[in-house]
């Protein structure tokens, strides 16, 4: 084995910059309780991108060094600094998950039961070479799964069950799921379908409403058809779904949701209340995908809230045992369920092409990258 391996690293500079490049970093000897993991596939999700470009304008994004060894720089505009003012000069590395073989372990039990084994990790630093962690932190493949097929085992797959354990958590019947054609959406549609779970899916574009139709999805709406308010109610009226989780953040979708939900709670009242329905409703924003001001208006009486929602969080809420069962069942359903479809595999360095960063930060639904660390 290499002494070293690769990093893709990013760092903003005091020059009201940032730059991307891959790095040779030591290859880490595993402690008793670690385990060395080659890298074999690492997907690009929405969350990797703040890490990654933070608030550069990536439009001015420029390429040097070589191909084998790029090396991109893209501008800051001076008043978004103040945002990372805490990370200039620290080379970071990047990649929330991943997967690959174990090829050396530590001499505890633990670790040394993953040796040679498949495993998917989220621990970050995954868009490298090679990756050591706490044997803990790995879920291990079934036999017959490749790390491609395992590489989105933990951020999609979790947020998904995470979303639908809420729902049972809190006592709700049915949710509400925005930019509901992404790769999570479609996972999250699956999950619902299999468990018995109404699901209402808002999409913005008619070919996302034929493309989870197409999966069985039964409440479908288009947040940019003109009569997007009567679909919304319909679905909610059918469903009587209490619960949301937006991806958008910004904008006003997340209040039209929760009046929508107040329109047909109101609609079943039996008695006037001037404070609206009892009927509870819980709005999560769980995403960024707008960064304008989220706007309200407030038509939903006082029977609601409105939430932050991470998976971590979630997870340290639920404690070790639940989160357990919730990965069982990813590496049970990682081929079905929890499958995870791709439109473009790269190297680490085709990753830094400005190609690929033009497509993958697009955040276009239908487009997921892969990397292949040793490629």
């Amino acid at each position: 084995m290499a002494d070293t391996g690769l990093q893709l690293r990013t760092c903003v500079n005091d020059d009201n910059t940032l730059t991307l490049w891959l790095e040779e970093t030591p290859i880490p000897q595993p402690g008793p309780e670690q385990v060395l993991i080659q890298v074999e596939a690492a997907p690009i999700n929405p969350s990797d991108l703040a890490l990654l470009f933070g608030p550069a304008d990536m439009n001015t994004a420029r390429v040097s060094g070589t191909p084998e060894r790029p090396v991109v720089t893209a501008d800051i505009p001076s008043q978004a600094m103040r945002i990372v003012q805490a990370r200039v000069g620290q080379a970071l590395p990047a990649g929330n998950e991943g997967a690959g073989k174990v090829i050396a372990a530590g001499n505890s039990e633990a670790a040394q039961a993953l040796l040679g084994k498949t495993v998917g990790v989220f621990g970050g630093e995954m868009f490298g070479q090679y990756r050591c962690v706490n044997a803990q932190a790995c879920l291990v493949l079934n036999d017959d799964t490749t790390a491609e097929e395992g590489a989105s085992c933990f951020v999609n797959p979790m947020t998904a069950l995470g979303m639908v354990e809420t729902l049972h958590l809190e006592n709700h019947g049915a949710l509400v799921h925005t930019a509901a054609a992404s790769n999570l959406g479609q996972m999250l549609n699956r999950l619902c379908i299999a468990d018995g779970i109404p699901l209402v899916n808002v999409v913005r574009k008619d070919e996302q409403v034929a493309l989870l139709r197409s999966q069985n999805a039964e409440h479908v709406v288009n947040s940019e058809a003109g009569d997007f308010q009567q679909q919304l109610l319909a679905a909610l009226d059918a469903t009587d779904a209490t619960l949301a989780f937006d991806a958008i953040g910004g904008g006003k979708l997340g209040g039209t949701i929760l009046n929508s939900m107040e329109a047909v709670a109101a609609r079943k009242m039996t008695e006037y209340n001037r404070y609206g329905s009892s009927t509870f409703k819980q709005l999560y924003i769980y995403g960024a995908l707008d960064l304008g001001p989220t706007v309200l208006t407030r038509n939903f009486g006082f029977a609601w809230n409105i939430g932050g929602w991470l998976l971590p969080l979630f997870l340290q809420k639920v404690g070790m045992q639940k989160a357990g069962e919730m990965r069982a069942r990813v590496a049970a359903e990682i081929k079905t369920t929890f499958a995870s479809h791709y439109t473009s595999r790269v190297s680490l360095a085709e990753a830094l092409s400005l190609d690929a960063i033009g497509a993958y930060n697009r955040r276009a639904t239908g487009e997921k990258f892969l990397v292949l660390p040793q490629a």
